[in-house]
């Protein structure tokens, strides 16, 4: 039984009556994009980074102020989702889906009340697109174990890559099918490669008619004598009886240039570096990947979630979702200082602050901040000038 099977024993106030109209479907990538290693690798390394991110529910104020929201969202999102995975391994599960097929699809589950009680990521082979008389748009899906769900879009997060075809759904990857199809048979080569220096490698012709048994016992004797790794001296004895001609297979094996050119091009479609993969990345690097992959994710992340969780006047009075990740972590010990020792002077951080960017445990009274004396007010700048200000 899954883990839908267990959260809809019983049946939504959703009947098929209500539902009239088909307005788009999204099947699964039949390509088993996920099996291929060099795809897999760049895909795990996205989403094991996504997985780092730290969602928060916070009501920010018009003079930019802002604080904690409710204490059971922030739970939800970073800690347990729902009672079958953590925080990491809800977002994985959905940056991994996010790339695979380009659609990514999780279920808000809310009590009778309409608070928020779990977060599921959906794993289904098909999607029906819905709506009702009313316009209400409905997501009709077809899980993995044959039963079949219909959910208000409104309660459904919708991440989506390649926004560009459809109104609702994200594009297919049939761009990289042909880069995959490459890798493919890369792989097949070089185990062809393998197996081609261990199948035949000479033919050994007989003068003389013999039966096929006779044959069979001769050419056993002929490689357990001479072809085996018994014969250390690499020399082949025979007589008129028999001529031995040997085969030089030579198979066809894609150098190092050719096999980068291919993880490149698979790696490049998904928005990651080798550097990335192996995690040899410089500081440069990470951020530049951060900055182009991770946060968008983020991004949408938070749009969408504050979107399905909140109304619009929750909205309009600053509640919403963010994610986020301590960038800084991923920075040198050198950088770390310097940026320490060049913010506290200014009051920019509190002691607890600059010892998270250290990783290390706040202190008590650890939310003051520091500030230099020779720092003072703009707006009183003026009076500390030569012969500025008014005398008294």
């Amino acid at each position: 039984m899954s883990i839908f099977d267990r959260l809809f024993r019983r049946e939504r106030p959703i009947t098929s009556s209500q539902v009239i109209e088909e307005t788009q479907s999204f099947s699964a990538f039949t390509g088993d994009a996920y099996s291929n290693d060099i795809f897999r690798e760049g895909v795990d390394a996205i989403a094991r980074n996504a997985g780092k991110l730290k969602g928060s529910h916070v009501i920010k104020y018009r003079d930019h102020d802002r604080e904690e929201g409710d204490c059971k969202i922030n739970r939800l999102l970073q800690v347990r989702p729902n009672p079958y995975m953590s925080a990491y391994d809800f977002i994985y599960k959905l940056v991994t889906r996010l790339y695979l097929y380009n659609n990514s699809f999780a279920f808000i589950d809310r009590d009778q009340r309409g608070n928020v009680v779990g977060f599921y990521p959906i794993t289904a082979s098909h999607v029906d697109l819905l709506s009702d008389q009313s316009g209400r748009l409905f997501c009709g899906f077809l899980l993995r174990s044959g039963r079949q769900i219909v959910l208000p879009y409104s309660d459904i997060i919708h991440l989506r890559r390649f926004f560009n075809d459809d109104d609702i759904l994200g594009s297919d990857n049939s761009a990289i099918v042909p880069g995959l199809e490459l890798a493919h048979t890369q792989n097949e080569g070089l185990v062809n490669g393998i197996k081609s220096g261990a199948s035949i490698r000479g033919i050994l012709k007989f003068t003389q008619i013999m039966s096929p048994e006779k044959l069979k016992a001769e050419r056993d004797a002929f490689i357990s004598d001479y072809l085996e790794i018994g014969n250390d001296g690499g020399v082949v004895a025979t007589d008129q009886k028999m001529d031995y001609q040997p085969i030089e297979s030579k198979p066809i094996v894609l150098n190092a240039d050719q096999t980068k050119a291919i993880r490149d091009k698979v790696f490049s479609y998904l928005g990651v570096t080798e550097a990335i993969v192996s995690s040899s990345y410089t500081e440069d690097q990470f951020s530049a990947f951060y900055e182009s992959t991770i946060e968008p994710i983020a991004t949408a992340l938070s749009q969408e979630m504050s979107a399905k969780i909140f109304t619009e006047r929750e909205q309009a009075f600053g509640n919403e979702i963010i994610f986020e990740s301590g960038r800084l972590q991923f920075t040198s010990n050198s950088t770390k200082v310097n940026l320490i020792a060049q913010l506290v002077p200014l009051g920019l951080l509190t002691i607890n602050q600059a010892l998270e960017i250290l990783n290390l445990p706040g202190v008590a009274d650890g939310d003051r901040r520091l500030q230099a004396l020779n720092m003072i007010d703009a707006d009183q700048a003026n009076k500390y000038q030569v012969g500025g200000g008014e005398k008294k």
